[in-house]
């Protein structure tokens, strides 16, 4: 949900002070203004700069820059490789591989429902694939923020709201120009 361009950017580390070896999706750093814009018009928190909360917000926003935009794990610096897990929604883990291997959109939306209840079929889609779906629904790209931080580390969890704008084609569907928002909870092991 990124376009590509080199800009510095206040809320995901690792992305304007990379190595040159550094092996990009799209061959360079994106760039995140338009979602950033999106975000600061949309958001319903400004957390305290330091904080546990922003600390947590800016960390997710890194490793999902990583996972979108990265080629090899080796290139990432928000996670530890060998610990890595990826559990959602109580499925089984995915390792960093796995989930790099996906992409966000397809290790974040897999389901075990019957094939007739699941409108987004990750199963059938690639990671290029599922990436230009949403690009082209939600072409100012989907926010992210921390709505809650309950504990702190090593075992944080978290509320987090991710919301976009459907402005694009959606798999057959026009677009509508509604707020498409959720909310989840989460944890992450530091």
């Amino acid at each position: 949900m990124a376009t590509v361009a080199a800009a510095k950017d206040k809320y995901r580390s690792f992305l304007d002070d990379e190595a040159d070896n550094v092996q990009w999706r799209h061959g360079a750093p994106p760039s995140y203004d338009d979602v950033n814009q999106l975000f600061e018009q949309g958001r319903t928190k400004e957390w305290k700069e330091g904080s546990l909360e922003e600390i947590v917000q800016n960390a997710i926003k890194t490793w999902e820059m990583e996972l979108s935009h990265k080629v090899r794990l080796q290139d990432f610096k928000s996670i530890n490789h060998e610990k890595f897990n990826l559990i959602v929604n109580g499925r089984e883990g995915l390792k960093g591989e796995e989930a790099l291997k996906m992409g966000s959109y397809n290790a974040l939306l897999k389901n075990s429902l019957p094939k007739e209840f699941q409108y987004y079929k990750a199963d059938e889609e690639s990671f290029e694939s599922s990436h230009e779906a949403f690009r082209s629904a939600f072409p100012r790209g989907f926010a992210w923020e921390v709505i809650h931080v309950y504990s702190g580390p090593p075992l944080i969890a978290f509320k987090f709201r991710h919301w976009g704008i459907f402005e694009g084609p959606f798999k057959g569907h026009a677009p509508t120009g509604e707020t498409v928002e959720f909310y989840g909870i989460a944890t992450v092991k530091v």
